[in-house]
């Protein structure tokens, strides 16, 4: 039988690049959704179906249609459990590419019903968090004992996300979070404490940011002897890490309190992108340096990713866990993030199969 995959928000920047990565992969039949109906001489390879979320009852239906659901509509800092509850009811698998904590910590609580219905959740599946989260588990499996995490992200202009990665970028530096530190979680403030990290070429030493990332309680619940997890993101041009600094610390908080401010911020960098794309690129890079004790003695290990195209890595990210759902590779009821859930040995597959070159090594 023709295997199913349902994405919703998937003629968005990154559902259109999970859709392609899924299509090239694997030999599922794919359906993506949109709030409008898609036009006469539009790209008939896939299906199409207009659906809003706020549809239940025709949610619920194309989900009931489906072996699997690619939650891609985002942002997710506004999203409900719904579209995972419904999946669980009717035993469909699940993924997503969330990237927001408030996001995260709900969808964990259902756990236990998708392991009851022997449903298969992945969350957190696209660049950052995604692939990052298995470059980390990468790095701490070379350790005896791992002790500190320092993740480091950096996106050239709009990262080829559109004005979706804008608006996230804004509501992340909505509130304070919670951070590990030392083995004491703290509060840290979005956007401060600037740190100059070295990247693959073409971005070389870039500064980078407090961000509110999943990564930042996902990753100690997943390596339970690490005592601080660090997590920061940057921009290039550099001035845009300016621009974001002022937002988070010198705006009035209304702006970035209420969605209208987030808008309007959100429109405005995306017009300025529509110019920076064509110097600076679209593209991604990630730092996973991992401290820990190895045969005795403390030592750092360190990998690191550079992709030309943001939201296409982010397809790869997601498309490459529902190819290894499709074929059965993987197959974990409950709910998990990318590190608990994947691997190594079926992440450095996956991305072998997509021409991802990682880097490693000891410093």
């Amino acid at each position: 039988m023709t295997q199913r995959v349902l994405i919703l928000g998937g003629r968005g920047r990154i559902g259109s690049s999970v859709a392609r990565d899924i299509a090239k992969h694997t030999q599922a039949e794919i359906t993506v959704t949109g709030r409008t109906a898609v036009k006469k001489g539009h790209d008939t390879s896939k299906q199409y179906l207009a659906l809003d979320l706020a549809e239940t009852g025709k949610l619920r239906e194309a989900i009931a249609n489906s072996d699997i659901v690619v939650h891609c509509a985002g942002p997710f800092h506004y999203r409900d459990t719904t579209v995972l509850q419904i999946c669980i009811e009717q035993g469909v698998n699940y993924l997503d590419v969330s990237d927001h904590r408030s996001y995260t910590s709900k969808v964990l609580t259902l756990h236990e019903q998708a392991v009851e219905k022997g449903v298969t959740a992945v969350i957190n599946t696209g660049i950052f968090p995604g692939i990052s989260n298995s470059m980390v588990r990468q790095c701490v499996e070379q350790f005896d004992q791992a002790q500190e995490i320092h993740l480091s992200y950096v996106v050239a202009s709009s990262g080829g996300a559109g004005v979706t990665v804008m608006r996230t970028t804004f509501l992340g530096l909505q509130n304070p979070f919670e951070a590990l530190i030392n083995g004491k979680w703290e509060t840290v403030k979005p956007y401060t404490q600037r740190e100059a990290v070295t990247f693959p070429q073409p971005y070389g030493k870039n500064g980078v940011y407090w961000f509110d990332m999943p990564e930042t309680f996902t990753l100690p619940k997943a390596f339970p002897t690490v005592k601080s997890v660090i997590t920061k993101f940057g921009s290039v041009p550099d001035f845009y890490n300016h621009l974001t600094w002022i937002a988070a610390n010198v705006f009035p908080k209304s702006w970035i309190q209420n969605p209208g401010g987030v808008e309007f911020l959100a429109q405005v960098s995306h017009k300025m992108t529509d110019v920076t794309d064509r110097l600076s690129g679209i593209g991604v890079a990630i730092r996973s340096e991992v401290t820990g004790i190895k045969d005795g003695k403390t030592a750092v290990y360190c990998s690191t990713l550079a992709h030309e195209n943001t939201a296409v890595a982010s397809g790869y990210g997601t498309g490459s866990i529902a190819q290894l759902l499709l074929e059965g590779k993987l197959n974990k009821p409950g709910v998990y993030t990318v590190e608990e859930a994947l691997s190594t040995d079926l992440f450095e597959e996956a991305m072998q199969s997509r021409g991802i070159d990682i880097n490693k090594q000891w410093l």
